[in-house]
């Protein structure tokens, strides 16, 4: 299959409505704007997949408190629904799915992809066929933009410390592999007319989610120190879900000559792996340390423990970036004025200190992010509202 080929253009309409989040309502209206702006004239309509995930999940109810109409759709029901929230079961591996909830649809933000642990078949199918039907629905519905959620992990291992968003991509297992594919479907879809923001995220944590740092905030629960690998002097770059949620925002109010473009998305403020964990512990008030590994031995039996099938870690945690490598946000500084709320450290401590208070419960049902007041940007690159 041909990358980009069969996408269906976009027809360019008059300036007016594209610089504009919500259109006035007008007798000069063009008919042929999308239905998302005709149907959804106060409220725009925005369609979230992946919309149960944990990012899914904050992303709609966040949306839905700046004003825009949300409708989720994802594979699983979500864990706790909002009234004011369309939530569709299915996969986006359907492509009769996909246009059904892309029907009224003015935004589109494309968060789901399969976990790392799936099949390679899963991951390939969900992460790039999956991506082609949300484009062609996307431009078949004469969309206003799509916001593809990436992953740095599309840049392997490189040889020099900053990665900026022109490098080379070299991705190292199914899942980077996957999301470089997507990719190349969004700049396809970016040549049919389609403006398509792609944020390449850092790892996303937040309250609510363990994730990978779940054996570092366990042991800090239970009054142990942490072992890390190696020197611990590898960048922490991690960020915070509510910056994330911020940067798409972003991407779906701004004009469309500003984030038609392709950006790293991490924290601005962030240390290394031994000052970042050691907060954590700090934290939890036991006076914990992070304790050094040899790296060498400690790699090989991990990999060997993966194997066997005792262990599942991920091949670019065995294999890291680069020496001291870490991503460049300048261009989403410079281009959108966006700057991260929190620092790495403070994410994590937010999150642990958030997972905390569910430890006794067990975790049964994570709590999800409550959002502050809407964050001031600078009104020469903001749509007008």
């Amino acid at each position: 299959m041909q990358r980009g080929a069969g996408l269906v253009p976009i027809r360019v309409y008059p300036d007016w409505w594209k610089t504009r989040m919500v259109a006035p309502v007008s007798a000069d209206i063009p008919r042929a704007l999308p239905r998302g702006i005709l149907m959804h004239m106060t409220r725009p309509l925005v369609l979230v997949t992946g919309g149960a995930g944990f990012l899914g999940a904050q992303l709609c109810r966040f949306l839905l408190a700046q004003g825009f109409a949300v409708r989720s759709l994802d594979i699983a029901a979500p864990e706790a629904g909002h009234p004011s929230i369309e939530y569709i079961r299915g996969d986006i591996r359907d492509a009769v799915v996909v246009a059904k909830a892309m029907r009224d649809v003015g935004y589109v933000v494309h968060a789901a992809s399969a976990a790392v642990h799936q099949t390679h078949d899963a991951i390939y199918s969900t992460g790039v066929m999956g991506t082609w039907n949300v484009l062609q629905a996307a431009a078949r519905n004469l969309a206003s933009r799509v916001v593809f959620i990436s992953s740095s992990a599309v840049y392997g291992a490189q040889e020099h410390r900053l990665m900026h968003e022109t490098d080379e991509l070299h991705g190292c297992g199914p899942y980077a592999e996957s999301k470089i594919e997507a990719e190349y479907l969004c700049q396809g879809a970016r040549l049919g007319g389609l403006c398509v923001s792609i944020l390449r995220c850092a790892d996303i944590i937040g309250p609510g989610r363990s994730g990978i740092f779940e054996p570092l905030f366990n042991l800090a629960r239970r009054a142990h120190h942490f072992p890390i690998l190696g020197s611990g002097r590898h960048p922490c770059q991690v960020l915070d879900v509510e910056d994330v949620c911020d940067a798409i925002y972003l991407c779906l109010v701004m004009r469309a000559g500003l984030v038609n473009d392709t950006f790293n998305l991490a924290s601005r403020d962030f240390a290394t792996e031994r000052e970042s964990f050691q907060a954590v512990l700090d934290s939890a008030g036991h006076g914990k340390r992070v304790i050094s590994l040899p790296d060498v031995p400690a790699t090989a039996l991990l990999a060997l423990l993966e194997f066997l099938g005792l262990g599942s870690l991920c091949p670019w945690r065995r294999h890291p970036v680069g020496a001291d490598s870490c991503l460049s946000v300048r261009h989403i500084d410079s281009k959108l004025d966006f700057r991260p709320r929190y620092s790495a450290r403070a994410a994590l401590v937010r999150q642990y200190t958030g997972l905390a208070a569910q430890y006794p419960r067990q975790l049964q049902q994570a709590p999800l992010v409550t959002f502050g007041p809407p964050r001031s940007y600078s009104t020469d690159t903001r749509v007008s509202q």
